[in-house]
């Protein structure tokens, strides 16, 4: 008799339920998602990043009172342009300017931080928000140095250009989710821009699906000496900022650690990305931000919503919070000529696509669960989605990183896949809407809900 070695044996156990599995189905292709990433200028975005450099210095602490330097200019001619993006859709866009007076180890003097907000509400699904964030303000070498001219041309009006070439193209569509464009201030003095915002956001009821904040976006030519234009970074962390020491035991015994919501963002991303922009690609970083650095994301997370990092490949820190000089041929400051405009318009691209598919597909599942210990099949079940056409049940390995098998389960909201072992995958499910728009896949449980059901941190006082 012919004898089969343990490790054969095994190797063939795991693979049978792959064999049996239906792979990944067609994404439904959305002729709206590729005229949205055509309607995308590198030009428009050229020209709004000089405007901004135009101001001097946009850092925080500087003028407010002017109209040609300093913060206060630069917020209002955002609040300008804002303003024609929304009389060019009929006042499809409410703009808001919510502040928080700060003081802190780089804010000396109690000073107010206000971000620049056009909001577009929804159609059908108001409460659900989708939020692209960049921030205003400028630095140089000295973080409290308000004087200098801090140009932050890369930045981060990159970032802000993003924001507002999106505003210019979503505006002229209609979605049942609000999407939210923001130009925020006070990063560089402690993320105080995107604290601002994640509190109006929690006042206000928002149900926040997503934040795509862009800082640092328009670089392709690394220190390095290394040039880019095909790839963009989209960090993301890995268990929630919220998450509670019980459900942290949970999430150890059960796995999650790389499923959190804000990761299946990215996941969705690099999807788009594939589909819809040509030669251009989503590197996903198992981070939250880069190593010893942070940006206004964090303060999303830290009020319980899902956000990422969206960041250039390679980037030149010679240009990144710099004086204007000139050492040893060396050229530092952030400046306009360090901007790939082409390589800016494919990043917002890829927001402006996420932006619409995230607005148009259903909400994500909830209460995801799974069952099957001690069977060889695994029972997936949810809740029905308001507005859900369709539901999809996704599975990979557990060292995979992306979503490899998936099975329709029309309009049920519970599924049994024989033969799959809850062992031996992890799990998700995704809601798809009546033209094909698929929301981003929630891993079970806690770990990966996108509605947080641990309690955020209550807004800090002013």
């Amino acid at each position: 008799m012919r004898r089969v070695s343990l490790a054969v044996l095994a190797a063939a156990l795991l693979a049978a339920p792959a064999l049996a599995a239906e792979p990944v189905s067609p994404v439904s292709e959305q002729a709206e998602l590729r005229d949205i990433a055509a309607q995308v200028r590198a030009e428009r975005l050229k020209a709004d990043i000089e405007k901004m450099v135009s101001f001097g210095t946009r850092h925080t602490l500087s003028d407010t009172k002017s109209d040609k330097r300093g913060i206060g200019a630069a917020r209002r001619w955002v609040q300008k342009e804002f303003g024609a993006i929304s009389a060019e859709c009929g006042g499809c866009l409410e703009v808001v300017t919510p502040s928080q007076v700060f003081t802190n180890n780089r804010v000396p003097n109690p000073t107010e931080v206000m971000d620049i907000v056009a909001i577009q509400r929804g159609t059908t699904d108001p409460e659900r928000v989708i939020v692209i964030t960049g921030h205003l303000d400028s630095r140089v070498t000295d973080v409290m140095d308000f004087k200098s001219d801090a140009p932050g041309a890369n930045d981060d009006a990159s970032g802000v250009a993003a924001v507002i070439e999106t505003a210019r193209v979503l505006s002229k569509h209609k979605f049942p989710a609000t999407i939210v464009y923001a130009a925020l201030s006070g990063e560089e003095q402690g993320l105080l821009g995107g604290k601002v915002l994640a509190d109006y956001a929690r006042a206000q009821g928002w149900q926040v699906q997503a934040n795509l904040n862009n800082d640092i976006v328009g670089n392709s030519h690394g220190q390095s000496g290394v040039t880019d234009n095909t790839h963009v970074r989209v960090f993301s962390e890995g268990t929630k900022a919220v998450e509670t020491a019980e459900q942290a035991n949970k999430r150890r015994y059960n796995g999650g650690e790389v499923d959190s919501p804000s990761r299946n963002i990215a996941r969705y991303m690099d999807g788009l990305a594939d589909q819809y922009l040509t030669n251009f690609d989503v590197v996903m970083v198992y981070r939250t931000d880069r190593f010893g650095r942070g940006g206004d994301q964090v303060e999303f997370l830290k009020a319980g919503f899902p956000a990422v990092r969206v960041t250039e490949a390679q980037e030149n820190y010679t240009r990144q919070h710099q004086n204007l000089r000139t050492e040893n041929g060396i050229a530092y400051g952030d400046t306009v000529d360090g901007v790939d405009f082409p390589y800016l318009a494919q990043v917002t691209r890829l927001n402006a696509v996420t932006l619409a598919s995230l607005a148009k597909a259903p909400t994500p599942p909830s209460q995801v669960k799974i069952e099957g210990a001690v069977t060889p099949d695994t029972k997936v079940s949810w809740a029905a989605v308001p507005g859900a056409a369709g539901y999809k049940v996704w599975w990979r390995g557990t060292t995979e990183p992306q979503w490899r098998y998936s099975r329709e389960a029309g309009t049920a909201t519970t599924l049994t896949l024989p033969g799959v072992n809850i062992d031996d995958w992890f799990f998700g499910v995704s809601a798809v809407s009546a033209d094909g728009y698929e929301s981003p896949v929630v891993f079970p449980g806690d770990a990966g809900a996108f509605v947080s059901t641990a309690p955020a941190a209550a807004p800090a006082k002013p």
